[in-house]
């Protein structure tokens, strides 16, 4: 197998990953969050941020060492167009992120501690906005692709 295979392969299994983790939060960041969800949301945010550091791994490589030049990525306006959503996605983490570390450190403190609403729903919006942008992010790999942005 030649290693742009095996970085395309890497990239999109991690980006599938990545989008599959950010809907398990969603689904799982409700009213009413304690205990054992809580927690399990904590573990799902951390792997979040592995699978993120794999998709920039996998995604660089293939900018390095993948069989189409890095010139073409470079001079890409669309290609620059994913990589600002990938940055604003990230940024959009850090929200969520930091409350589910309070959190965590409340449920350590306080077993009985229940995730007030009004958090929840700051943090909900915080993901659904997560998920607009890795929604786009296809459209300009579908431009880019295809030849336009260059």
């Amino acid at each position: 197998m030649d290693i742009d295979l095996l970085l395309t392969m890497a990239h999109h299994l991690s980006v599938f990953t990545l989008v599959g983790i950010v809907a398990a939060e969603f689904a799982l960041l409700r009213p009413g969050l304690a205990g054992a969800r809580l927690q399990q949301l904590a573990r799902i945010d951390r792997a979040y941020g592995l699978v993120a550091l794999l998709v920039v791994i996998a995604g660089v490589g293939r900018v390095l060492w993948g069989n189409i030049d890095a010139g073409y990525y470079l001079g890409n306006h669309a290609f620059w167009g994913k990589m600002g959503l990938f940055v604003i996605v990230g940024l959009l983490s850090i929200q969520p992120t930091m409350a589910l570390v309070r959190w965590s450190r409340a449920l350590r403190d306080d077993p009985a501690f229940v995730v007030p609403d009004a958090q929840v729903a700051a943090s909900r919006r915080f993901i659904h906005l997560q998920m607009v942008g890795l929604a786009l992010i296809p459209l300009f790999a579908a431009a880019m692709a295809r030849g336009y942005g260059a």
